[in-house]
């Protein structure tokens, strides 16, 4: 059979958000290349896609059948039923959990799986929100602290297109992975630096990225707020500060310059363990080049100091008057889109009072049941906690739980998977249809199937609706086909969508969100703050509201380690977050990376097998010496599965799940103390 051309969309967890072309031959998936759908992602893919989707969809690990779990939890020892056998049970079991705790001992365990809107959470919520269950604030787990710090100064508006990186005289790239996670703003990048622009890049990783950059500042982690203060500070002493824009759209100024102020070169190098020769250079940039393009990434946000180092770093363009014409900030292009959550999601079949609970408390309620009513439970789906959470070894105490039923939705056989009571086979995103709105960029796409679903397996959307059958719910909102979510998703009559339905756009050509002028979405261009005071916010009340007194403006807290070494955890160019994560390319632990004076000092050498460890864990790693990480510094990537380590542990097992960042209860996956000692025969 001659091999096809269809159109599809990645659906991975990347601000790119790819345009792709697909190459069926009988069913089968056999090459994946870029299309030119988006312009910004132009026809080039990463290599992940490029050369691991046949696995990922057609591997031997794919899931093709509702399973029943005939082991204990964790071992993996499960069999084949029919679905009506598993649609029986997960009615039975719920609602016996229902009958004798009430609805709220039930939760969906859900995170960022698949990116559509469909497949995120459309008719999942509408029957957790029917069934009144226990609600889950995703968002803390990543995400969460970034655009609360964003909506917190600018309020529900888009950041600038990655597209203005090409055109920018200086780019700043601020605890961003660029080329691992974001492949089109670095091509972006070059292209600047090829006609003559600067980059710089703020990171306690020399990352591939910050490899290329004319300034690296590869600060400690946790002090992006001091740099930034001592930025402003400086700007402000060499006149470089834009005092008629500060005057007519900056709210609270004048305070966040008190704590600038604080913070002279000399302090501030000493606090991020920089040269102050460093920051002085940084100041003299931003001063000097127009247009400035600042692109933070999630690095950034996961500290203690994570929210106020957003804000810090996202007012030095405002601070310039730096904003429009070119010059922005690549963040929260979500709101670039007209998304309708609500009509989508059904929120009002919620009863009154439902609590809400932190993701990264899950591990902690489930273990030590303290709260009530229990959670007796859960159904795991664009998720795999165990490998992603913070405190790993508490969330899997929690999970093995005899008295929680788990159902579980998945592609594949995860370590979550294996203790679920029923597992339930999902398609992948190459097999339904879906509409994509992109956190990284301003283009709406939709895709069609390229290929059936596999065996057994059906779209997250299909499931539920059966889910929901099952258990009675008959209102039309549970019998909407996916081209009626589509509508639901976005609002249709919004300009900027040019009169198309969502369920209609065209798979050949992404829809670019513009603004009343038909130009791309830019703070002061087209577009302006939607903060309650309809100014920048830099001292904000909203956010005093939403997360305590402390949160009026950012604001600082010193690292007080038990453990000699901070652990950082960047992510993985053969892995998204833990995607992929049991294909041949990850199979490997990450090394560790260490700078050669920690190593010396605790007489390690290249290549020893060595413990990293404190008192949530311990994780068998390869060290790798290298002054890509400062002293005081160790790295690996995120992601790895169980099977990586020895212990049965990998790094997310060293993470507190209680240490909260200063902006939504966040996660510190980069604020994590641990000691490294050589592994003894």
């Amino acid at each position: 059979m001659a091999l096809e051309e269809r159109l599809s969309v990645c659906t991975f967890d990347c601000p790119d958000t790819c345009s792709l072309s697909v190459g069926v031959d009988d069913g089968h998936i056999v090459e994946v290349r870029g299309s030119n759908a988006v312009p910004y992602t132009a026809g080039v893919i990463c290599n992940k896609v490029a050369r691991y989707t046949g696995d990922f969809v057609h591997g031997p690990q794919r899931l093709l059948h509702p399973l029943r779990r005939t082991g204990p939890k964790g071992s993996g020892q499960f069999a084949r039923i029919s679905w009506d056998a598993a649609l029986d049970e997960i009615f039975e079991r719920v609602s016996a959990v229902v009958g004798r705790w009430g609805p709220q001992a039930v939760m969906p365990l859900n995170y960022a799986g698949p990116h559509g809107l469909l497949a995120g959470d459309s008719m999942s919520l509408r029957f957790f929100h029917r069934i009144g269950a226990t609600q889950l604030y995703r968002r803390a787990l990543c995400g969460g602290v970034r655009s609360e710090a964003w909506a917190g100064t600018y309020g529900a508006a888009p950041g600038c297109p990655p597209e203005f990186a090409e055109h920018a005289k200086l780019n700043v790239v601020w605890g961003n992975n660029a080329t691992a996670t974001n492949l089109h703003l670095v091509r972006g990048i070059r292209r600047a630096k090829r006609a003559g622009g600067r980059l710089v890049v703020v990171d306690p990783l020399r990352t591939k990225i910050a490899d290329q950059a004319d300034l690296h500042l590869q600060l400690l982690p946790g002090t992006d707020v001091v740099l930034a203060w001592s930025l402003a500070a400086e700007l402000e002493r060499s006149g470089s500060l834009d005092d008629a824009f500060i005057a007519a759209h900056i709210l609270g100024a004048e305070e966040f310059m008190a704590r600038a102020r604080e913070w002279p070169l000399a302090r501030a190098a000493a606090v991020c363990g920089l040269e102050e020769s460093q920051i002085l250079t940084f100041a003299g940039w931003l001063a000097e080049a127009e247009p400035l393009v600042l692109a933070p990434g999630n690095g950034l946000e996961r500290g203690r100091n994570g929210g106020s180092g957003i804000r810090a770093a996202i007012a030095l363009p405002a601070l310039l008057g730096k904003l429009g014409k070119g010059n922005g900030i690549v963040l929260a292009a979500g709101n670039a889109f007209p998304k309708t959550p609500a009509r989508l999601q059904r929120p009002d079949l919620l009863p009154a009072g439902t609590r809400t609970l932190n993701i990264n408390d899950i591990g902690r309620h489930l273990a030590e049941d303290d709260i009530d009513p229990p959670l007796r439970a859960l159904f795991i789906y664009n998720h795999n906690p165990i490998v992603v959470h913070p405190d790993q070894n508490r969330m899997r105490r929690g999970l093995a739980r005899d008295d929680v039923f788990a159902v579980g939705i998945e592609l594949t056989m995860t370590e979550s998977m294996t203790h679920c009571d029923v597992v339930l086979p999902a398609a992948t995103h190459f097999e339904y249809a879906e509409l994509y709105a992109s956190y990284g960029h301003h283009w709406l796409q939709r895709a069609e199937p390229v290929i059936p679903p596999l065996g057994e397996s059906l779209p997250n959307t299909e499931i539920f609706r059966r889910i929901a059958a099952r258990f009675g719910f008959t209102e039309p909102c549970f019998k909407a086909d996916d081209a009626e979510l589509m509508d639901d998703a976005i609002d249709g009559a919004d300009p900027r969508l040019g009169g198309i339905r969502p369920s209609e756009i065209a798979t050949r050509r992404a829809v670019q969100m513009a603004g009343p002028d038909g130009e791309p979405l830019s703070l002061f261009d087209n577009i302006f703050p939607a903060t309650p005071s309809g100014k920048i916010e830099l001292r904000s009340e909203a956010l005093a509201e939403r997360w305590g007194a402390v949160a009026l403006l950012p604001s600082w807290r010193k690292s007080e380690a038990a453990y000699p070494l901070r652990l950082i955890s960047p992510a993985s160019d053969k892995r998204i977050s833990s995607t992929l994560g049991d294909l041949k390319a990850s199979r490997n632990a990450p090394p560790l990376l260490m700078h050669p004076d920690d190593a010396a000092y605790r007489g390690l050498t290249q290549g020893n097998q060595v413990r990293v460890w404190n008192e949530r864990g311990e994780v068998i790693l390869r060290l790798a010496m290298t002054d890509a990480v400062r002293p005081g510094v160790v790295a690996s990537e995120k992601g790895a599965w169980l099977m990586t380590s020895p212990t049965g542990q990998t790094i997310s097992a060293l993470v507190s799940a209680d240490l909260k960042a200063d902006l939504a209860e966040g996660a510190c996956f980069n604020d994590t103390p641990v000691e490294v000692s050589r592994v003894r025969p």
